[in-house]
């Protein structure tokens, strides 16, 4: 990377890390609300920083675009978890309209499949999981959501190994936070678990689409 790259670009992934994993560290100690939503939110932030930096054109901004509704949903799930979950699912939707532009060529019969599988099969699993049935609706709705961004994911040009297992990741996340309103709400486990997911699945997603549109100087 050049040396302005490193000195322009590079320093924004590496305070979105410091945010990001110190957060694990404070999110369950006795900060202030309004430091602790500001300190949750900053590490996705500052990865749609760095994508408007890193690379510039439509995809880019794209990409930011989704990073930014994920910060905001990590800010306003702390206020209403509805509200952040119609952030995030805004996100989604614009996350798959960049992966719909940039499908793979071709796909091996397990890719096919996995992609095929993991839509039903996750709105299925986030039916299931909360206690109240009253809240499944809204729950399997947005999973409908996350998992097709999930599988365009996987099955689109970029790194599949970073930006698919990314979307993964974020899947799991979530899959934890509606498994905490049902039969691990008295568990350790996802308060362990989400955070850590979804950050670096966010991480994951953002330089794989980021370093995949810088390498192929992709316009727009």
């Amino acid at each position: 990377m050049p040396k302005r790259a490193l000195i322009e670009k590079r320093p924004w992934l590496l305070a979105s890390l410091a945010a990001g994993i110190s957060f694990y560290f404070v999110k369950d100690s006795h900060l202030a609300g309004l430091y602790q939503m500001a300190w949750k939110g900053a590490g996705v932030a500052l990865l749609a920083v760095y994508a408007l930096l890193r690379h510039h054109g439509a995809d880019s901004r794209q990409i930011a675009g989704v990073m930014a509704l994920g910060a905001l949903g990590d800010v306003l799930i702390e206020i209403d978890l509805i509200y952040g979950a119609l952030a995030f699912l805004a996100g989604h939707i614009l996350a798959i309209w960049l992966y719909a532009r940039h499908r793979r060529a071709a796909l091996t019969p397990s890719q096919r499949l996995l992609a095929i599988v993991l839509v039903p099969l996750v709105v299925l699993i986030a039916w299931s999981l909360p206690a109240n049935p009253m809240e499944r609706p809204g729950v399997a709705l947005y999973a409908t959501g996350l998992a097709i961004m999930a599988a365009m994911a996987w099955t689109s040009s970029f790194p599949r190994y970073r930006v698919g297992l990314g979307a993964i990741l974020f899947v799991v996340s979530d899959l934890l936070i509606f498994a905490r309103i049902g039969p691990l709400a008295h568990s350790a486990l996802p308060g362990l678990l989400i955070w850590p997911l979804y950050y670096f699945g966010q991480f994951l997603i953002c330089t794989g689409v980021i370093g995949e549109l810088h390498k192929s100087r992709a316009p727009g």
